[in-house]
């Protein structure tokens, strides 16, 4: 037999879980469908956090789960890989191990996934002196050669950006050319005195498992502790599109248009975290999945008393 949840959770990172303790502590039967890959897994610590300022993420969802799963909502590592409505509007979602549950209302979590420049070393290196985020990993990184690897001519605003954290910043044009980039914004990284260098990145170099700098094409090498790199965001959109959700296209992919509380255009469907927005940090997704889950909530609350007002005039 098909499992009833009132509520399944697909998604177990930050915004999921935030959902699903809101939903647990209101009594709701929650199932949190969690594939295991949080976005931040590469980082060694989680910084901005009011109070787990420098918690390793992994220690971060550990207790996480240990919180929700201490309101009986059930986690299950598996993957959501269908979704359908039903007749009643509500939802049958099939996973990964062949499992299917019914859903009266769904939160999606599912993130997104950041495409690296294919550069050697720089994968490998994501999270530890290869960064994408100065609010996440400035501070730990102040005052040291910071290298920029531009993936657009948007990557001027990163340059900008992590000029805050060290006066000492090199943007790398890569595939980039200098004619993409705008006069307002040559004189803006002078003004921030922020080198510029053409030519494509074709390797970093390291020393004891250290980055010491990057080699360009064509041979030379700079001297680079940290360099910084805007991934390609890739939304894991697939089940809002099976449900047809209005998507909305931003520079840093494709995202479902919400309302301030995370509902879709798919009644029943609510999206938080990064699957409803790129630049969602930690403390936002958890405040995202609290709201989602909240709301949600209310709307079942409701729901249910206003059938059971038109059950008693009948």
């Amino acid at each position: 037999m098909t499992e009833t949840y009132e509520v399944v959770v697909v998604g177990g990172g930050t915004a999921g879980l935030s959902a699903a303790l809101v939903l647990g502590r209101a009594r709701r039967r929650t199932l949190v469908v969690d594939a295991g890959e949080p976005r931040n897994a590469p980082a060694a610590h989680l910084q901005g956090y009011l109070t787990r300022d420098g918690m390793p993420p992994a220690a971060f969802l550990a207790e996480g789960r240990r919180e929700v799963e201490g309101y009986g909502v059930e986690i299950v590592r598996d993957r959501a890989v269908d979704v359908a409505r039903d007749g009643a509007g509500e939802f049958e979602v099939t996973l990964g191990a062949g499992r299917t549950v019914h859903a009266r209302r769904l939160i999606v979590t599912t993130g997104l996934v950041d495409e690296l420049p294919a550069v050697p070393g720089v994968a490998e290196r994501f999270g530890r002196d290869v960064l994408h985020c100065p609010y996440c990993h400035g501070w730990e990184v102040r005052d040291e050669a910071f290298g920029v690897l531009a993936t657009t001519a948007m990557s001027v605003h990163q340059a900008l950006m992590v000029s805050q954290w060290s006066k000492d910043v090199t943007l790398f044009l890569h595939t980039v050319a200098e004619g993409e980039l705008a006069d307002e914004d040559l004189r803006r990284l002078a003004a921030a005195g922020v080198a510029v260098v053409p030519g494509e990145i074709a390797e970093l170099v390291l020393d004891a498992d250290r980055l010491t700098g990057v080699r360009l094409a064509d041979g030379s090498t700079h001297a680079r502790s940290v360099l910084f790199v805007a991934p390609r965001a890739v939304p894991q959109t697939g089940l809002l599109e099976r449900l047809g959700a209005e998507l909305t296209e931003t520079p840093f992919g494709s995202y479902p248009v919400i309302d301030p509380t995370g509902l879709t255009s798919v009644p029943g469907v609510w999206a938080a975290g990064n699957a409803a927005g790129f630049a969602e940090q930690v403390v936002n997704a958890a405040s995202a999945g609290y709201r989602a889950a909240a709301t949600l909530n209310g709307e079942l609350l409701f729901t249910d008393l206003d059938a059971a007002v038109a059950r008693g005039r009948r």
